[in-house]
């Protein structure tokens, strides 16, 4: 899924409008729903029936960007950007590796501005985000509604029980490769660097993808992206492209170095045996001093540029930090792994699934061990989106 400031949830995804296995897919989905309820409740069935419903709501507005681009009503830009993004799910193939199937070749106007909307929640005093779990990609670390309205409900009855939360946009989620993923309106018209940038990650999902580990898969996913992006405007891109993608990432390495040294002190002082009232001062004082460093960063290294203001707007808390450490923090891991392969895409993918064999702390084990190097960075875009 596409990172916060980008977050992307692993949602059940969409084969090709009108084809046969698409609707023998939505009927097992909808299968699927009623037996969770029958076994779950009725709060189960109703999330679980709002994720079919949403997502066939997106197969059925699908069409083949061929369709969309010799059709004379398609406005010249977004014909242009649909263009653009087949260029690119080419590239994603013929140069990356990445799978070669029907996602990404067609396109579905939402009529909204995000996807999903995913709620990350944490408990008061822990840097960990409360996980949710689902049969097909076990636990994850969020979870993700079709209404905006439906995820901000969620997240005031996870509020009433005390957690820190945090809502965000989501541009685009991954099926897992189990349908084919249409480009949507909802991230056509971003910079070709960032449409690239979304492709790549989305379809890496599909390569690989180990169940109930996000920080591994999001993380996996990071990598490929910034990789594939990097090859991208070294292909197609201009000096001018270039320089604003590799200033974005100066920043969000900035911003995300911030994030993770602050997650770190939070994590360590949650665990002294302090009483309630105190533990809730010393929380108030180091999102304080985290508020305090970011403005000097800003005003210091950034020349003012407020790409992240709308983040530290909301009121930091510790949602918003586990949100920004599933997509983080095992990148540099994954970085190292691509160059110790040469940078060879097929024996990096190669390396990656043996990892995905191990178990969760084996698989954890063998990314940190000896990894030094400072956290991968992605758009300045990814959160706060």
């Amino acid at each position: 899924m596409s990172p916060p400031g980008r977050p992307k949830g692993e949602s059940l995804g969409a084969q090709r409008q009108g084809s046969p296995m698409s609707r023998r897919a939505a009927l097992l989905l909808v299968g699927a729903a009623l037996l969770v309820a029958t076994i779950g409740g009725c709060a189960t069935f109703s999330y679980y029936g709002q994720a079919v419903l949403g997502h066939l709501d997106v197969m059925n507005r699908a069409r083949p960007i061929e369709a969309r681009l010799s059709d004379g009503e398609t406005p010249p830009e977004l014909r242009a950007k649909l263009a653009r993004a087949l260029e690119i799910r080419e590239f994603a193939t013929r140069e990356l590796g990445l799978p070669d199937n029907g996602s990404y070749r067609a396109y579905a106007d939402l009529e909204r501005p995000y996807v999903v909307w995913n709620v990350f929640a944490a408990p008061e005093f822990s840097v960990e985000p409360r996980p949710s779990c689902f049969p097909v990609v076990g636990c994850v670390s969020y979870r993700g509604y079709y209404g905006q309205a439906d995820a901000d409900s969620f997240a005031a009855g996870l509020r009433a029980e005390g957690n820190d939360v945090f809502v965000y946009g989501v541009p685009a989620y991954s099926t897992l490769g189990w349908f084919d993923d249409p480009v949507l309106n909802t991230f056509v018209r971003y910079p070709d660097a960032e449409l690239a940038r979304l492709v790549f990650h989305e379809l890496a999902h599909q390569l690989v993808y180990v169940k109930g580990d996000t920080m591994f898969n999001e993380s996996f996913a990071v990598a490929v992206e910034e990789e594939g992006v990097r090859r991208w405007l070294a292909r197609h891109g201009d000096e001018r492209e270039r320089a604003a993608y590799a200033q974005q990432r100066e920043r969000r390495a900035e911003f995300v170095e911030l994030v993770l040294r602050y997650r770190g002190q939070l994590e360590a002082f949650y665990r002294e045996p302090l009483p309630a009232e105190a533990k809730r001062a010393g929380k108030a004082r180091l999102f304080a001093e985290m508020a305090a460093d970011y403005r000097a960063l800003k005003a210091e290294r950034w020349g003012g540029w407020p790409g992240y203001d709308r983040w530290f707007e909301r009121g930091v808390n510790n949602a918003q930090l586990a949100s920004v450490a599933t997509y983080e923090e095992l990148v540099p891991a994954f970085r190292a792994l691509l160059a110790q392969e040469g940078g060879d895409m097929a024996r990096f993918y190669g390396a990656v699934r043996k990892l995905a064999q191990l178990d969760q702390g084996a698989r954890d084990a063998a990314l940190t061990r000896g990894t030094t190097s400072p956290p991968a960075v992605v758009d300045a875009g990814r959160t706060g989106r």
